[in-house]
């Protein structure tokens, strides 16, 4: 595996004509390595139903519903796909996710579509020290205002059969939870 890494690297370069010294063909293979964060991910591979909960109005209580998640690792383990179905405010849902870790920036980088609206959320972050909690930070439009509306999500390790997800935003200067997703693998 590691020849064939390095023969694309060498392969990649040659074809834009550079000169490249070990220490930047060692830079490229590193860059495209998978590592502990992406076995980390992988940890969440496989199928998931999660108890949803959201507030449209966080002095309302929630509402609640159900959806099925599908985990999986791609491209050669650097990136895990994550598909989404379910009810959600009384409608079909269905939303995909792209999460990695980028090696060069030290960091996670995810994007999330849905078919609730046209806009692509991105969001980076890290996971805790005790690798068990990966908070990310983004924005997202508002349709009905236009403004861009900051997000956190905190994606908390409980076990390898079960996970927890919240996602809050920030309008008027406050934060506010919007959704909590209880995930447990499916047997």
């Amino acid at each position: 595996m590691k020849k064939l890494l390095l023969l694309m690297t060498i392969t990649m370069f040659c074809s834009y004509g550079f000169s490249q010294t070990q220490e930047q063909i060692k830079a490229w293979q590193d860059h495209m390595t998978p590592g502990k964060y992406h076995k980390w991910l992988a940890t969440f591979d496989g199928e998931w139903t999660g108890d949803v909960k959201m507030w449209m109005d966080p002095s309302q209580p929630p509402q609640a519903s159900k959806m099925s998640t599908t985990n999986t690792m791609i491209m050669n383990g650097l990136y895990q796909k994550s598909t989404h179905e379910g009810i959600m405010m009384g409608r079909p849902f269905k939303g995909q996710g792209l999460i990695g870790y980028d090696n060069s920036k030290k960091m996670f980088i995810s994007t999330w579509i849905d078919n609730m609206g046209s806009g692509i959320m991105i969001m980076d972050g890290n996971v805790d020290k005790d690798g068990k909690i990966l908070t990310t930070i983004g924005i997202m439009d508002d349709p009905m205002t236009g403004e861009a509306l900051k997000v956190r999500q905190v994606l908390t390790y409980m076990t390898d059969d079960k996970h927890l997800f919240e996602m809050y935003m920030n309008a008027n200067g406050e934060e506010f939870k919007t959704m909590e997703i209880t995930y447990t693998r499916k047997k």
